[in-house]
């Protein structure tokens, strides 16, 4: 009985941070009450107070989800530069495909700008980089005078405005596309010349395949063939 109740509280949970996922996502943080997300999500305040304290805690829960891309990179056996080009095309995917991701997302620029700016999200987003980059630069991957925490830091930057861009003009139907033009740019002044080839600015073969992706996109960073659009086969 007490399993049965967890398992239906667990569902009430998910179900306010679907409908906060909607609203926020559609209106913001300063446009949303918790009369919209109570609408969206079909529950009674009530139910919302058990689980959250505050709109404040629901958006804070929605933008700490945004971290857990990074929660495999321990298993990962030998993570490098490889797996940060394959992590943001997974931030790409989410921000195409998952309400909860964008409305994240959405929330990490509102509260990290202009009124009592919060830096957390994009510090951690920095780390999560930089625990990729810093052991390809130890493999020789990345040239010896490139300041791998100011790489990730410049990264972060880098993706969080061609987002913002993407969705501003094409409704981030062309997300992918850019964040292969990102690395284009970015590995022949990061990458000695000599292990360009070993990175694909599309993805990994393993990371297209789960995605959904198109390998189409897959230029070489020295080539001069311009990128396509690697959209995934199919949105939600």
């Amino acid at each position: 009985m007490a399993r049965a109740r967890q398992e239906r509280a667990e569902i009430t949970r998910q179900a306010i941070l679907d409908g906060a996922a909607i609203a926020f996502d559609r209106t913001g943080f300063h446009g949303t009450s918790l009369t919209d997300v109570v609408g969206h999500a079909g529950v009674t305040k009530g139910a919302l107070y058990f689980h959250f304290s505050s709109k404040e805690a629901i958006a804070r829960t929605l933008m700490d989800e945004q971290f857990q891309i990074s929660e495999g990179l321990p298993a990962i056996v030998e993570p490098g530069l490889q797996t940060a080009i394959d992590l943001t095309h997974r931030m790409a995917f989410g921000l195409r495909s998952n309400v909860r991701v964008r409305a994240g997302i959405r929330l990490v620029i509102e509260f990290g700008s202009f009124t009592d700016p919060d830096p957390s999200p994009y510090n951690t987003w920095i780390d999560t980089c930089h625990s990729c980059l810093a052991p390809a630069q130890e493999r020789g991957d990345v040239l010896p005078s490139v300041d791998t925490h100011s790489l990730s830091t410049m990264l972060v930057a880098a993706f969080s405005g061609i987002q913002v861009t993407s969705h501003v003009r094409t409704g981030r139907t062309d997300l992918h596309a850019r964040v292969v033009d990102l690395w284009n740019f970015l590995l022949p002044g990061i990458v000695p010349a000599e292990r360009i080839s070993r990175f694909d600015p599309a993805g990994s073969p393993e990371c297209r395949s789960e995605l959904g992706l198109s390998a189409t996109a897959s230029v070489p960073a020295s080539g001069s063939t311009p990128a396509t659009d690697s959209s995934p086969a199919t949105t939600t």
